[in-house]
């Protein structure tokens, strides 16, 4: 499993992009997509709603189970992907690429998420 350096992450196994303009992508792991399976169904917040870290804000449903989504940092929601809503499989054939979930507004950032080294240590 290979984490993209630039990408910071939650130990929930989310990831989330440096920030543009104040705003950060955020989706799941590999690490996450391949331990859900074939991910058929995702929920995510909506535009304009208020995400908080560590908390709820979505949940994916795959043949093996259903997940809560967390967010890692707290802000508002600029943007879903709605390609991953119309096509879920994104999550488990593109998570850093087209299987991203929302962007957000970054008003808080938790001390403790993770470099790609130390994630991948986590995840091990």
């Amino acid at each position: 499993m290979s984490n993209p350096q630039q990408l910071r992450y939650s130990k929930e196994h989310e990831w989330l992009s440096a920030a543009e303009d104040g705003v950060s992508t955020v989706g799941i792991t590999e690490h996450a997509a391949n331990a859900l399976g074939d991910v058929v169904y995702v929920q995510l917040p909506e535009l304009g709603d208020t995400v908080t870290a560590g908390e709820t804000c979505g949940e994916l449903e795959s043949t093996k189970s259903v997940s809560d989504l967390y967010s890692p940092v707290s802000g508002e929601v600029t943007e879903v992907n709605d390609d991953v809503v119309n096509d879920p499989s994104l999550v488990n054939t593109a998570p850093f690429e087209g299987g991203w979930l929302f962007k957000v507004r970054v008003a808080d950032e938790p001390a403790d998420l993770l470099s790609a080294d130390e994630y991948t240590e986590f995840a091990s």
